[in-house]
């Protein structure tokens, strides 16, 4: 969600007579970049600690289970505070709405198979590959090989030389969970382009729940309506989808989306330490360097494409 933005040139005499409020202005200037920054900061530690909470729930539902639960509640809640309009909406619309709550479901459905069976950290390491990747592609500038290899040796590291040393089921979920994070990606800023406010988040959000629910009630069953199970599971549709998205809405209102996208990249270190804090999974020292290499080839590929853009 890019917003157009405006540069001021200030001439000698301009800047002169501006001196004496040249300090308020900085500590104004810093204020409304470091709002921004935590609300988009504050996103990202509530999917990932609402992901370690989706790992503790999945004894009791099934990695499909809390899948369906944090879809349908998240989709629920959605659909209530944005009551989107059904009706004056193209073919074209609706199967774009439609993709993307495809891809929603199908990224939800797969991460959580692989935070099933690899370490968080290392599963959103994986996973975001699939952004970088995309970046990578629209880019296409030479220098992003540079990238996809520092983030090929990153994977390399982390898989211990192969997937021997990880489950090769779980990264290959996660590896798929990220190519259908970068279709998200994708149908995400279409569907912002036809829908208004967040209507096609919600209405995309009620498709992906109904493409998990059977699988979820194959799974789980009568476990889904358990009270304590219902409570836990919409502690993370709450955490893990209506929070952060909210907080991203109002972060991109005053963000560059370049720089949101940076920030995104810290996602894989959040998600080790929320592993680390709450599920007691443990983070040797060569998987933290796999974790940087990554964040580092994200944060590369990021800024060369907003290199390339016009200013």
């Amino acid at each position: 969600m890019d917003e157009a933005r405006t540069t001021v040139v200030v001439t000698e005499p301009e800047a002169a007579a501006a001196l004496d409020g040249s300090a308020a202005g900085s500590a104004r200037d810093a204020g409304r970049t470091l709002g921004p920054v935590a609300l988009v900061v504050a996103g990202a530690l509530s999917v990932q600690f609402g992901a370690a909470v989706a790992v503790m729930l999945m004894p009791r539902a099934g990695a499909l289970g809390v899948v369906t639960l944090r879809l349908v509640l998240a989709a629920v809640v959605l659909l209530v505070v944005c009551r989107p309009k059904l009706r004056g909406h193209s073919r074209a619309d609706w199967g774009t709405v439609v993709a993307f709550g495809a891809a929603m479901g199908a990224m939800n459905i797969l991460f959580y198979q692989a935070a099933d069976r690899i370490p968080l950290g290392a599963a959103v390491t994986f996973e975001v590959l699939g952004p970088l990747a995309l970046s990578v592609i629209v880019s296409r500038r030479m220098i992003n090989l540079v990238w996809a290899g520092l983030a090929l040796g990153g994977v390399v590291l982390l898989s211990g030389g192969g997937f021997d040393r990880l489950d090769p089921v779980g990264a290959l979920f996660a590896l798929g969970a990220g190519a259908m994070w970068a279709a998200y990606i994708v149908f995400s800023a279409r569907t912002g382009r036809r829908f208004p406010q967040a209507d096609g988040l919600a209405l995309a959000m009620a498709v992906g729940a109904l493409l998990s629910l059977p699988l979820g009630i194959a799974e789980a069953g009568s476990k889904l309506i358990v009270p304590s199970t219902l409570a836990f599971g919409l502690a993370v549709a709450l955490m893990s989808s209506v929070l952060p998205y909210t907080l991203e809405l109002l972060a991109l209102r005053r963000l560059p989306a370049p720089t949101f996208a940076v920030l995104m990249s810290l996602e894989p270190a959040i998600a080790a330490t929320a592993g680390f804090l709450v599920l007691h999974q443990g983070l040797s020292l060569i998987d933290a360097m796999a974790i940087a290499l990554v964040i580092g080839a994200s944060m590369g590929a990021v800024r060369t494409q907003v290199a390339k853009q016009p200013q």
